[in-house]
């Protein structure tokens, strides 16, 4: 395997944010088939340690597509822009206040009447922005706006982690 490819390459899909997740699962079963560690353990220590780096790199590469907001960062490191630092981009301050309210309005859903229902009213609101910020994000990077694609992944992440604060509040709700 040649950990040099990008990981489209790798799984033979084309450079782009939509991509098909049924033939990422396919070809990287076909690549764990032939990668993994076990099949190789009656070679030498070198070829077992190169069979894990392998692996390692296949299973990085498949959790990295499989996620909107990692592959969208992948994407905009493969034209040279790094996204994943939490000051790389600027945002918007009506953005920004839109966070504050959508966090103050989490912080007081424990003392709702049907805290549950809230909770799903702020998911599903949560989910339909980042829908529309990954078809956003689609078509700056397929116009080579990497500048207002990277704007767009910046907000993603805002709304990522809100959505896994959405979770953890549910999970503690229930318990």
């Amino acid at each position: 395997m040649d950990i040099s490819k990008n990981y489209f390459e790798l799984f033979a899909l084309p450079v782009s944010f939509h991509i098909d997740l049924n033939l990422l699962s396919a070809h990287y079963l076909e690549l764990q088939k032939t990668l993994h560690p076990d099949r190789h353990a009656h070679l030498s220590d070198r070829e077992r340690r190169l069979s894990e780096q392998y692996t390692a790199f296949l299973n990085e590469a498949l959790t990295t597509l499989k996620s909107p907001l990692r592959r969208a960062q992948y994407l905009l490191g493969l034209v040279g822009l790094d996204v994943t630092g939490e000051s790389s981009v600027a945002i918007e301050p009506m953005f920004l206040m839109q966070q504050m309210e959508l966090r103050e309005r989490l912080e007081e859903i424990p003392q709702q009447a049907d805290p549950f229902e809230e909770l799903d009213e702020l998911s599903d609101e949560v989910d339909a922005m980042l829908k529309q910020l990954r078809e956003a994000f689609a078509g700056l990077y397929a116009e080579q706006k990497f500048e207002d694609a990277a704007a767009n992944v910046r907000k993603m992440q805002f709304l990522e982690k809100l959505a896994i604060e959405i979770e953890n509040l549910e999970d503690r709700l229930d318990d």
